[in-house]
């Protein structure tokens, strides 16, 4: 089966991945939307003090600057999606890491991109909440479609 591939200049559908399952699944599910739609995929994940990988922060005794964090945080979700990325390899797959929170970073990003697909929940707390505060976020300001990609223990009616 031939697919057509993407312009060069095709807007992208973003997608956060925390490294949790449910970033996972929004993964996935971005990738079938990108293949459907011939559309290249940009996959996210931001970066604070708090939450930068295991030491990346200081190296020999300095403090590592803001773009070889998020260059090691980009390296880092890379890995991590690469047994999914693999499936895809005729979906245009492009890695960030970025400095920020990360509903304000994927709101930014969304103003070019063709879709936006997050997970309703995220490595944060409150499970029992129905969305995440980064999807509800993403929701509300997003400036492009937003998919929130429910988890799998979720039974259909």
């Amino acid at each position: 089966m031939s697919h057509a591939h993407p312009p060069a200049d095709a807007e992208p559908i973003v997608v956060g991945h925390d490294g949790s399952s449910g970033a996972d699944r929004a993964l996935r599910k971005a990738f079938d939307l990108a293949r459907a739609l011939t559309s290249p995929i940009t996959v996210v994940r931001t970066w604070s003090i708090d939450s930068a990988p295991a030491g990346s922060l200081f190296h020999d005794g300095y403090v590592t600057s803001f773009s070889e964090v998020s260059e090691r945080t980009r390296d880092l979700v890379t890995n991590e999606t690469k047994p999914l990325c693999d499936e895809y390899p005729d979906v245009p797959t492009r890695f960030v890491g970025m400095l920020g929170q990360p509903a304000e970073v994927l709101v930014n990003l969304s103003s070019s991109a063709r879709m936006l697909v997050v997970g309703s929940r995220g490595r944060g707390g409150f499970a029992a909440l129905m969305l995440g505060s980064v999807s509800e976020q993403c929701v509300r300001h997003a400036l492009c479609p937003v998919l929130v990609v429910p988890p799998s223990t979720r039974t259909r009616p």
